[in-house]
């Protein structure tokens, strides 16, 4: 079954897309914990980290970078959390591998 996200990728659904290249897109979450809450999704579904394989690690690498571009372009690269829910239990609502980018407030350690 597909998920929102590759409903999203498909264009399907819209979305407001900040970025994309040939292997991710990011995009403004429709439920933002942050004044700036963007998810970055891998074009390629996985449903979570710990799905992915050792041929994924370029693209896991890849994500990483993306989201640093992407901070960069909206201006909190001196600031921002970067999250990944793995599971239900992690708080996971959509199980197709995505990263948050968090930003625009201070955040408290341990985050809870």
């Amino acid at each position: 079954m597909a998920t929102i996200f590759s409903r999203i990728i498909q264009r399907e659904i819209p979305a407001n897309i900040l970025y994309e290249d040939e292997s991710c897109l990011a995009l403004r979450d429709v439920n933002p914990q942050a004044p700036t809450h963007v998810l970055v999704i891998p074009k390629k579904e996985i449903a979570t980290l710990v799905d992915a394989t050792p041929e994924d690690q370029a693209l896991l690498g890849h994500l990483m970078l993306a989201a640093a571009r992407v901070a960069r372009q909206l201006g909190v690269s001196d600031a921002f959390r970067i999250v990944v829910n793995n599971g239900a239990d992690a708080g996971q609502s959509v199980f197709h591998l995505h990263l948050h980018i968090l930003a625009g407030r201070k955040f408290r350690w341990p985050p809870g």
